[in-house]
């Protein structure tokens, strides 16, 4: 059977020198794994991460791991492209998606929430610094576990008045609150914790540490 779908790249595998393992949040099928043919001279920043791609899904009886055909860009992203700041925190964003999303979870809902959120980083000019910040807090309501000064408190620290004033506004209000570099890490470690504590992981997120060095 095929059909066709719309995906967010998360992450990608390479699997050899023709084939690549592509790590998705599909609109069909929640969080997927497939496989796409990928030569040395593929389109390898068609899967860059948050990438929003169209494509034919092959299903396969045999198998978990389904193909992907004729796989194209919606979007050249370009406004994330062409800012080291905003790769960066799409490198983080993506990250986050990939560790927190089990395999199969997910619905049209959520990637059309996604969609939402990577159009607006791409198309902010100014003032995205705490655009990551933004995007954990409505992540915990998407994943169903509201962020709110009494749930947050246990977990903030230091932290508790900036979060806050960025759980007070609304998504143009939070990413301009003043914050200084530090206190944008500190936070992001918080709601991670907050998201790993109420979905029962642990959220090793490799890429905190390079957010930490480009607000610094």
């Amino acid at each position: 059977m095929t059909f066709a779908d719309r995906l967010i790249v998360l992450n990608t595998t390479k699997t050899g020198d023709k084939s690549l393992v592509v790590h998705c949040l599909s609109r069909s099928c929640g969080r997927r794994n497939f496989i796409v043919s990928a030569g040395k001279n593929g389109p390898a920043a068609l899967f860059l991460p948050l990438n929003i791609i169209s494509a034919e899904v092959v299903e396969n009886s045999r198998s978990s791991l389904w193909r992907l055909r004729s796989p194209s860009s919606e979007s050249p992203l370009a406004g994330i492209r062409n800012s080291p700041v905003k790769n960066v925190i799409s490198l983080f964003v993506s990250e986050v998606l990939y560790r927190i999303l089990k395999e199969g979870s997910g619905d049209a809902d959520l990637f059309d929430w996604c969609v939402t959120r990577i159009l607006t980083l791409d198309a902010l000019t100014e003032n995205y610094s705490n655009y990551h910040l933004r995007f954990l807090l409505e992540l915990c309501s998407a994943m169903g576990f509201s962020v709110s000064e009494e749930s947050i408190a246990p977990f903030a620290g230091e932290q508790l008045k900036n979060l806050c004033a960025l759980i007070a506004g609304d998504s143009a209000e939070s990413l301009l609150v003043p914050l200084r570099g530090e206190d944008r890490s500190a936070i992001a470690a918080i709601l991670l914790e907050y998201l790993g504590y109420h979905s029962e992981m642990n959220l090793n997120v490799r890429s905190l540490p390079v957010l930490r060095e480009i607000f610094s």
